[in-house]
């Protein structure tokens, strides 16, 4: 097989699990003449985590670089990972995340099958006893692409490869103003399709998480999709610009989306998986409804 270079990204806070991370990728499966290269950016106001990271690279034999990229925004530490990288190919997992031996394979696969300049894979949720049963059954903290059309239009850092040298990605940054609400990935590659860039999937490229106590609640499922409908609503408000008649449009159909979602919720409140469900895709378009009337997005990172 010809050589492949690849750059894994992984941007950390105060996640020990990120020498888990680390000791995956070890354990990845590559071919003669591949190379792999770890960036680590840490964001944390003192580069707390360079010890363990380091020292875990070292006894894995990982050709790995430290980073320490200040702070408490999630865009700063993804594009320090950017600014080191040397191979055309890079790659994001998230530091609570394990790569299955097939990923990188998998990847590569992908990438040559297709000819994309994004490649996603899927994230699998694994959930303890302790999860209430509806979300198990759910599996609501599981990450895919969403296909529009039969396009896939925008993409997630939590699993991915692309081309740094496309030229819809050439030069392309995530944006700093974003970096406490989240949301910077799905507008990095939002940009990247409306630049003509293809964004393709690799179901065998699997990263695994487990959901955290934290986690594991409606209320955390429910912010976290009103901040993705947030996100969808600013770059409707970026696209849309100052047109009032557009604007109210897309506020009615969000809104009347929003309110169909919680009808049906209440509709299957004696099926409780169901009705989580149509919870969320009512926070979800109630987030673009805020949005498009000019709230302040939520920050997450910003703690």
């Amino acid at each position: 097989m010809k050589p492949v270079s690849v750059d894994i990204c992984i941007c950390t806070f105060r996640r020990t699990h990120v020498a888990d991370t680390l000791r995956s990728i070890a354990q990845l499966q590559l071919q003669p003449g591949w190379r792999v290269q770890v960036i680590v950016a840490d964001n944390d106001d003192t580069p707390i985590a360079r010890e363990l990271v380091e020292t875990t690279g070292k006894e894995l034999n990982l050709n790995l670089t430290y980073v320490h990229a200040p702070a408490r925004n999630i865009s700063i530490a993804r594009n320090a990972c950017l600014n080191k990288v040397t191979s055309d190919l890079v790659a994001y997992i998230d530091d609570d995340e394990l790569a299955s031996p097939e990923w990188f394979e998998a990847m590569i696969a992908s990438y040559e099958k297709t000819n994309a300049d994004v490649i996603l894979g899927p994230v699998r949720a694994f959930y303890d006893s302790s999860c209430p049963e509806w979300m198990r059954k759910g599996d609501f903290h599981s990450t895919k692409p969403v296909w529009v059309n039969e396009r896939i239009i925008t993409g997630y850092t939590c699993n991915v490869m692309f081309n740094r040298t496309a030229k819809s990605i050439a030069g392309l940054r995530f944006r700093v103003d974003l970096g406490r609400t989240g949301g910077e990935d799905s507008v990095f590659f939002t940009t990247i399709y409306k630049a003509g860039g293809k964004i393709a999937y690799s179901p065998d490229a699997l990263v695994t998480e487990t959901v955290p106590a934290n986690r594991a609640s409606l209320g955390w499922l429910f912010k976290r999709r009103y901040r993705y409908g947030q996100t969808h609503g600013l770059l409707l408000r970026e696209e849309l610009g100052t047109g009032i008649q557009q604007r109210v449009k897309n506020l009615v159909i969000a809104s009347s989306k929003a309110l169909f979602s919680y009808v049906m919720a209440l509709a299957n409140a004696i099926k409780t998986e169901r009705m989580h469900f149509w919870l969320l895709r009512g926070a979800l378009h109630t987030g673009v409804a805020s949005r498009l009337l000019g709230s302040k997005i939520i920050e997450p990172y910003a703690k």
